[in-house]
């Protein structure tokens, strides 16, 4: 039976894991924290608390895994937590355990691109924010090693949505008009495109996992306004610093859709009703 590592077992993470452990995977998941393993202890695959910045933990866990999978968060952290768990973790997992398959979970914000311009894993990648470069240097230092990158658009899901959050509780603003793109990809899709690309030869190297249409801020404010029947938020000027900086792109799906993934909520009002909005207890009828 083949083994799969799921390092970081955290939104995106659990759920993969569930996914692969479905797929008749044998699954070991591992945790930052020793709380965030225990409450994890009811799943029917392993959970261990191992600190991947921690050369000698992950030695001291090593074991022999077919796939490996980098989905661990920085949790909102800064530059240095950044280049902690993504680079330094990924160096250690791959040159302690070696496994045959490793994937990288990185993120459509290293495209820099700022006139809502299409782009592909061709496309040029070159983040101005120093979160960004850490992340291009994890990701060249993966490629090197014969990895898998998986760029992630924004995670949206059960239990969380960024503009579903803003919207609910005042907080949103519509940025210069609402105009800039919003590249997103709900949890379950970008589980479901690692299960198959583990199960893939390590090619191709770089993988955008996104939904099938990129919408503007506004347009998925109006969406929501009308759904929950509330008002369209205020427009603002002033753009709000972003850890990942402030760009304006429609990320492309194409390359990924070309291996036979299709993603189970291809748009975010889909994705929002289906998933989203059934569970959010603030949903009235």
């Amino acid at each position: 039976m083949a083994r799969v590592l799921i390092a970081g077992c955290g939104y995106v993470g659990a759920a993969t894991a569930d996914l692969f452990q479905a797929a008749g995977w044998e699954v070991e998941g591992w945790t930052h924290s020793s709380v965030s393993a225990a409450q994890l202890s009811a799943k029917p695959y392993p959970i261990r608390a191992v600190d991947i910045t921690d050369r000698r933990a992950v030695q001291a866990a090593h074991g022999k895994f077919n796939a490996a999978i980098h989905c661990a968060s920085s949790g909102g952290g800064d530059v240095d937590s950044y280049r902690q768990i993504y680079f330094q973790g990924a160096r250690n997992l791959v040159e302690i355990l070696r496994p045959n398959h490793f994937i990288f979970t990185s993120s459509t914000s290293v495209y820099a691109q700022t006139n809502g311009e299409w782009v592909d894993e061709k496309s040029s990648a070159e983040p101005r924010h120093e979160t960004g470069k850490i992340l291009r240097e994890t990701e060249d230092f993966i490629q090197q090693s014969g990895g898998i990158v998986l760029r992630l658009a924004g995670i949206y899901g059960p239990g969380r949505s960024a503009l579903l959050r803003k919207l609910l509780s005042g907080e949103a603003r519509l940025e210069n008009g609402g105009e800039r793109y919003q590249n997103q990809a709900h949890r379950d899709d970008i589980a479901s495109a690692i299960l198959l690309l583990a199960q893939l030869p390590n090619e191709p190297r770089i993988v955008n996992v996104t939904d099938n249409e990129p919408m503007t801020q506004r347009t998925c404010y109006e969406w929501l306004a009308r759904k929950l029947n509330r008002p369209l938020p205020p427009p603002t000027t002033q753009l709000r610093p972003a850890k990942r900086g402030t760009s304006n792109k429609r990320v492309s799906n194409q390359k990924l859709r070309g291996l036979g993934w299709e993603p189970k909520f291809p748009t975010f009002p889909v994705g929002m009703e289906q998933s989203v909005l059934p569970a959010a207890c603030e949903v009235r009828p």
